[in-house]
């Protein structure tokens, strides 16, 4: 029997965008485009996945360039995965701000064992894009940043939800980072294809990271607070025997 880290990995193997996309925006793919992306996906998921355990679902937007776009592993960058997964590929090297916040977040729910036992990351849509900015150099283009983009991505979107579904995914409540266009295009999402009971908004992490930073113990406290709501039955703690 495949186990939760063997269904993963499959799915980052398959993944693949053959949708038409507005003109200047392109694909990114660390699954197919960066070798060692792949390795590390291997070994993060066999370190944390491997058993068959159900995990509830958090949604982010789509990979950035330097985070998931390098590592393959949503909300990481290298420095985090050494630091507290003790994982390294050598000659891969990146830094994401979103993964700092994350991280210091993992650590107070207990630690990346404890967190990954109940809770699987992905995105929205699962691959990135880019768009040509000044002097035609790369930059973070996220599926919502155009009414052609996001009508372009949703069946690639809806598919990839329910492949991530059956790997074993709880369905009573997901949790979406970002309370604004991404929790506004998946709450809709949900309400044409019921796949969860509730869609639970968390501010995103670049956004505290950026705009709040001096508020990050804050938020912290907010998501493990909401994280922790939710008992083994799928009921929130503070509506048992009520």
């Amino acid at each position: 029997m495949d186990t939760f880290a063997d269904k993963i990995i499959s799915f980052c193997l398959s993944l693949d965008f053959n949708g038409s996309l507005p003109e200047g925006i392109s694909v990114m793919n660390p699954f197919r485009n960066n070798p060692r992306a792949m390795d590390m996906v291997s070994q993060f998921y066999s370190k944390f996945y491997s058993d068959n355990m159900e995990r509830r679902l958090i949604l982010g937007i789509n990979p950035g360039r330097f985070g998931a776009g390098v590592t393959g592993i949503p909300f990481t960058d290298t420095v985090r995965l050494k630091e507290k997964c003790g994982l390294v590929i050598q000659g891969l090297k990146s830094f994401e701000i979103s993964s700092v916040f994350i991280y210091e977040m993992i650590d107070k729910y207990g630690g990346p064992e404890k967190f990954y036992g109940d809770f699987y990351i992905s995105s929205v849509s699962p691959l990135g894009f880019t768009s040509a900015g000044r002097g035609g150099k790369e930059i973070n283009y996220n599926y919502y940043d155009s009414k052609q983009l996001t009508a372009a991505i949703k069946d690639f979107a809806v598919l990839s939800l329910k492949q991530q579904i059956a790997f074993g995914i709880k369905r009573d409540v997901c949790f979406c980072l970002g309370t604004g266009k991404n929790f506004k295009f998946l709450s809709a999402l949900n309400d044409e294809l019921r796949i969860f009971k509730r869609i639970e908004p968390l501010e995103h992490p670049r956004f505290i990271m950026q705009y709040r930073s001096k508020q990050k113990d804050s938020y912290i406290n907010n998501y493990i607070k909401k994280l922790k709501s939710f008992g083994s039955t799928g009921i929130p703690l503070n509506r048992i025997n009520t």
